[in-house]
């Protein structure tokens, strides 16, 4: 017996004990974060349970108008499981979450499948179940992703750039002056997109705060002023470059790569995965080449992540 509830306040212990015991979970599900912006969305997450109302999974979701979106403040949401999920058990739990969601005047889903890097161990029961119900992709995303531990060499130009950084005496640190850093990435990204950061600089304090191990500024100093930086969400399997920016005079002495070059092979050379995140526009159908050429001289290679709609 599977049934579906709706996520509430009074259940958020039970939901972030789930997300930290799954096998493709991350802390962006953790309720101390996607509550963070929950005046922007109308939460529409849902928690499956087995007979003995133990948590079987996590679907975070947001409705909006006759469309249920998992999840539109994130990068990607799914179905969050445990280790004992398997194929069959995930298709009767999608049969009964759509058929809720038809029932409720639920005309489509937006799905935005959790890519395999964050999993622990294989987790897409999921993908074989959207095929089933006949979702199709709409939206292909293009992320640059290192594998860690089969590292492919930096180019040529990446090695002499890291040289020229370092050759200007820069100091790499953890840094705490978000202030300084969200200022610089809203300015590249005015300058250089005409668009601003998801986040603000308050609003990613709350959230460094919140997830002092998980979100972590690495900057580039000399004498004292802040060249460069780079954002990182750490979760178990992955870090993750959530912002990459860079003053003019850092970009002069490519202070971002010594940046990136002590990330990996220092604190994060360990780690299963580094992704860069995505270099692709308009809903995926543009691939911004000389940016995905930068993530690439560094080793990184190819990783989708994939948005599907299903129609019920």
């Amino acid at each position: 017996m599977v049934t579906i509830t709706r996520y509430s306040k009074e259940r958020g212990e039970l939901w972030n004990d789930f997300v930290s015991k799954s096998k493709n979970g991350v802390f962006l599900f953790d309720r101390n974060y996607m509550d963070y912006h929950a005046d922007r969305f109308i939460d529409n997450s849902i928690i499956v349970f087995d007979d003995g109302e133990k948590p079987l999974s996590l679907f975070p979701a947001n409705r909006k108008e006759d469309m249920i979106v998992s999840h539109g403040g994130l990068t990607f949401g799914g179905f969050i499981i445990d280790y004992e999920i398997r194929a069959p058990l995930m298709l009767k739990m999608m049969e009964m979450l759509f058929s809720q969601f038809k029932s409720e005047g639920v005309k489509k889903v937006i799905y935005k499948a959790i890519p395999h890097i964050y999993h622990t161990i294989p987790a897409e029961e999921d993908l074989y179940a959207l095929f089933k119900f006949n979702a199709r992709i709409i939206r292909r995303d293009v992320s640059s992703t290192i594998p860690m531990e089969d590292r492919i060499r930096f180019t040529k130009e990446r090695r002499w750039s890291i040289r020229k950084a370092q050759s200007n005496n820069i100091k790499i640190m953890k840094s705490q002056d978000i202030d300084t850093f969200m200022t610089i990435e809203k300015e590249v990204l005015k300058e250089r997109h005409d668009t601003k950061p998801v986040h603000t600089a308050d609003e990613m304090k709350l959230l460094e705060s919140r997830f002092p191990e998980n979100i972590k500024l690495f900057s580039a100093e000399k004498d004292g002023e802040m060249l460069g930086g780079v954002m990182i969400y750490e979760s178990k399997n992955v870090a993750h470059s959530q912002y990459i920016a860079s003053t003019e005079e850092g970009r002069k002495i490519c202070a971002v790569d010594a940046i990136i070059d002590h990330l990996l092979n220092n604190v994060y050379a360990k780690k299963r995965y580094f992704d860069f995140g995505i270099s692709t526009e308009e809903e995926g159908r543009y691939l911004n080449i000389g940016l995905s050429e930068y993530k690439s001289s560094f080793g990184a290679r190819a990783t989708v992540y994939d948005t599907y709609e299903i129609i019920l």
